[in-house]
């Protein structure tokens, strides 16, 4: 019942502007073994939302794991997977460590930077694919930083998309009566994985960072748009598996004991996907912001692959000298992998308050979006 209490607001919240999710008149079925999906912008007002970003914070496990360390784990060598993706190492939770620690960790940082009491915080939204806990990892997170009963806090799944949907969903609700949100991006992909598929195992790290977003009389969230399609859902994803569990019965009944798949991703269709996508999406929150590329500082793509990065860049014409990438050091983190890189780049200097940041995250589902924000004061 709280679940769906959760959902029925998050809805209500996001009514004014539920055209961005309706597809257009010119939207194509995916077709088997295609992401080709012909859209035109979705039409709406321009939709700045009133709250700013104030704070930041990550945390990433202690464990490395190198290129060169995988040349012992599958046929592959650090030069291929440079080459490819632009990750040299990637941060791994080890037997006995927690996730939900390093997103209380991340969470207790942006708070600090924010100068924010965890009593404060209206509402914690968690974005992950893999919590510790089934039902969600947001409200132990919320509890153990120190908010109070009158905070709600809810778990919100959209893979690699999972923090960009999350901060415009605080967004959303920072339009009302509520005045200060934390909003975190948890994954720990490591664990499902499959470590004999060179492909996949190459690719992921485990971390968590979180923001602190504010009502404000100034806008921080200037545009967005986002979009899903489960025709792609095959390319990537980690499926339900079960193991059959007989319930004697007077008739015996067969159920399944819970447990999934190793991740499964088509790479070069993720690719296309992504490449096709992501600009064009950029696009949209860039018009729905009334803006124009010239006026972003930075870029900051969702830390997936170099190359995706590069063809992102290139296309929207935006020298590589304003993309903010931290990949190299920590792989593709899901969720984390935007507020981590961010965290980096605001914590060295590198993006200052005022800076205007356009941010894409894509991934499973398929799902993609963009925001345009602006940084701090």
């Amino acid at each position: 019942m709280l679940r769906l209490s959760v959902a029925i607001l998050a809805l209500i919240a996001m009514l004014p502007n539920a055209s961005a999710f309706a597809p257009s008149n010119s939207r194509k079925a995916f077709v088997a073994g295609s992401f080709t999906a012909k859209a035109s912008s979705p039409t709406r007002l321009h939709s700045a939302m009133s709250c700013r970003p104030i704070g930041i914070g990550s945390a990433t496990p202690a464990t490395v794991l190198t290129n060169r360390d995988l040349e012992a784990v599958v046929e592959t060598s650090d030069d291929w997977i440079q080459s490819r993706t632009g990750i040299s190492q990637r941060h791994v939770l080890v037997e006995g460590e927690s996730l939900r620690a390093l997103s209380v960790t991340a969470a207790r940082q942006a708070l600090t930077m924010a100068g924010v009491d965890a009593s404060d915080i209206d509402f914690v939204i968690c974005a992950s694919s893999s919590p510790e806990d089934l039902f969600g990892d947001a409200t132990s997170v919320a509890h153990t930083i120190g908010c109070t009963t009158k905070t709600v806090a809810f778990d919100l799944v959209a893979a690699c998309s999972g923090f960009l949907f999350a901060l415009v969903t605080a967004g959303k609700f920072l339009q009302g009566t509520n005045k200060k949100a934390l909003v975190i991006g948890a994954d720990a992909l490591s664990r499902w994985v499959d470590w004999d598929d060179r492909n996949v195992c190459i690719l992921f790290g485990d971390g968590a960072a979180a923001m602190v977003v504010e009502g404000s009389d100034q806008s921080g969230i200037l545009g967005y748009a986002m979009h899903s399609n489960g025709g792609g859902w095959g390319e990537l994803n980690t499926s339900y598996k079960g193991e059959a569990r007989v319930v004697d019965t007077p008739t015996p009944t067969t159920l399944t004991t819970g447990s999934y798949n190793k991740m499964a991703m088509n790479g070069k269709e993720v690719y296309k996907f992504a490449t096709r996508e992501v600009p064009k999406v950029l696009q949209e929150a860039l018009d729905d912001a009334e803006m124009t590329v010239d006026q972003v500082d930075w870029l900051l793509l969702h830390q997936a692959n170099i190359r995706i990065m590069e063809v992102v860049a290139q296309r929207l014409g935006i020298p590589m000298e304003k993309v903010i990438t931290n990949l190299s050091k920590y792989g593709n983190t899901s969720a984390a992998s935007i507020p981590l890189a961010l965290d980096e780049a605001v914590r060295s200097g590198k993006v200052k308050p005022g800076d205007v940041i356009a941010c894409s995250g894509f991934g499973a589902g398929l799902s993609w979006g963009a925001a345009i924000i602006k940084w701090g004061a």
